[in-house]
């Protein structure tokens, strides 16, 4: 049996072979994604090319491709076909007579119009058509042939890894579509970030935003920053301490049904929180990140890499509890949480792989609900499939989790900003466990991560306002 994999050949055509009237062509299909890469590699971000909304009020009505991406195609004709490889490009006239739209099919031709024997150049004509016969872009090409005949391996195009973190965040808002404004308690705004973000959040129009801090010095920093707040409600209170104990008392008075950290420290709102008990759940609060990470398919929560910092195994259990109950309202249905450690097999000499163990366990008694667990698994297995089957690990969870449940706050932390800082990641992320969810930001965050923050709180705001519903509906029935 023959095992050699198969492989395609580039063979040119030499200029002695070339004769006047022959041709050669390409097809080609237009993607979102080929607009997008052709935008990335060569800077041209016109939004008539990226941008739907701008692009309908054009002369085109809609999007379209550039128009240099049909050269290109002219371009790889020539280069990898006909004449092909050796072929030197001496010059390129176009005409550009139609736009390209997503889904067109474009037929690139080349001909030889021309030799000429002394030089050893030739000219051709090119013509690119669409489906409907129509001619998009046409032009001619003057090149030297190669002269000496050539079989290569085709080369493989490199692999582009596409990205829109502005796609991701409208797909993230579109959750909220349809659901009313919440109150906010944004407690002590006293910098342009924390200020700006719930600004932003109430002009996304997710919150209605009570400002709650020292009013003088809230309004000092909207002036600086051009910030509008007409109309906006802001309590006067002296420092942090006292506004975070006033947002914490309305959250409980059921005044608010979010709260948004401003410039204060995540430990000195919490605390307040803590200390209004019609505010507990009886479950141990916890911060979840959300990420959309460009080499992962689909949103990655991490838990816990801002609020415990070294979680026993009974906190572990709210901690990755509070994770699930937050996937389910994203919309996964059965979360599959994989729990971190340095290795994929229980030791007794590294603790964390016995908590996995154990918490697995849990799940299978029933005392974790909602989700799937595995564990321990290294990250590698944990969001590859391929190390994974390297490893001869066979679970549902490996190289498909959702939820990446980490040892300790340090692990959790340094990966949440390795996949920002390293990766491209966009994050947000807000704190569970009780009555009301806070969104929790960081001070390096910016404007969108703020907003994404606070419509993670909305939701979680919305589906607690449904359970409430449903157990008052419960016991009107009996």
């Amino acid at each position: 049996m023959n095992t050699t994999p198969h492989t395609e050949w580039l063979e040119n055509v030499t200029y002695d072979e070339l004769s006047v009237g022959q041709s050669a062509r390409l097809l080609r299909t237009l993607t979102q994604a080929d607009i997008q890469a052709f935008a990335a590699v060569s800077g041209d971000t016109n939004p008539a090319h990226l941008n739907p909304e701008y692009a309908n009020d054009t002369l085109f009505h809609g999007v379209i491709a550039h128009g240099m991406w049909g050269g290109a195609l002219i371009s790889a004709l020539l280069g990898t076909q006909f004449p092909g490889p050796g072929t030197i490009y001496l010059e390129q006239n176009l005409k550009f007579v139609k736009p390209v739209r997503i889904g067109d099919t474009l037929t690139v031709t080349a001909t030889v119009v021309s030799k000429d024997d002394e030089k050893k150049r030739a000219e051709l004509d090119c013509q690119v058509i669409n489906q409907k016969g129509a001619v998009v872009l046409h032009g001619t090409a003057r090149v030297m042939p190669p002269t000496e005949k050539v079989r290569l391996p085709k080369i493989n195009a490199p692999q582009i890894q596409l990205f829109d973190p502005e796609a991701r965040f409208k797909e993230l808002l579109a959750l909220a579509d349809g659901m009313p404004a919440v109150r906010c308690a944004v407690v002590h705004p006293c910098d342009v970030g924390s200020l700006s973000g719930a600004m932003d959040s109430a002009r996304h129009g997710l919150i209605v935003p009570v400002l709650i801090g020292p009013a003088k010095r809230i309004r000092l920093v909207a002036t600086e920053a051009n910030i509008d707040l007409d109309g906006v409600e802001i309590i006067d209170v002296e420092h942090s301490h006292a506004a975070a104990q006033m947002g914490a008392g309305m959250a409980a008075r059921g005044e608010v049904e979010v709260i948004m950290k401003g410039s204060l420290h995540t430990d000195e709102m919490v605390k307040a929180v803590l200390a209004e008990h019609s505010l507990r759940t009886g479950r141990r609060m916890s911060h979840v990140f959300r990420f959309d990470v460009p080499l992962y398919p689909k949103p990655l929560l991490i838990t816990d890499a801002a609020l415990n910092i070294s979680p026993n195994l009974q906190e572990k259990k709210d901690i990755i509890q509070n994770a699930i109950d937050f996937a389910r309202i994203m919309g996964v249905a059965t979360p599959k949480v994989a729990i971190l450690s340095a290795v994929e097999t229980v030791s007794p000499n590294i603790p964390s792989t016995l908590d996995a163990a154990a918490l697995c366990k849990m799940a299978d008694r029933g005392q974790i609900t909602g989700g799937v667990l595995d564990g321990p698994l290294a990250f590698d297995n944990a969001i590859s499939a391929h190390a994974a089957e390297i490893k001869h690990i066979e679970s549902v969870v490996a190289g498909d989790a959702d939820i990446l449940a980490v040892p300790d706050l340090e692990s959790g932390n340094m990966l949440a900003k390795q996949l920002e800082y390293l990766a491209g990641a966009t994050g947000s992320g807000l704190v569970l466990g009780a009555r009301v969810p806070i969104a929790l930001t960081s001070r390096a965050d910016g404007p969108t991560a703020r907003v994404a923050s606070a419509l993670l709180a909305v939701l979680a705001a919305y589906d607690a306002r449904r359970e409430r519903t449903v157990k008052a509906a419960a016991l009107l029935k009996d």
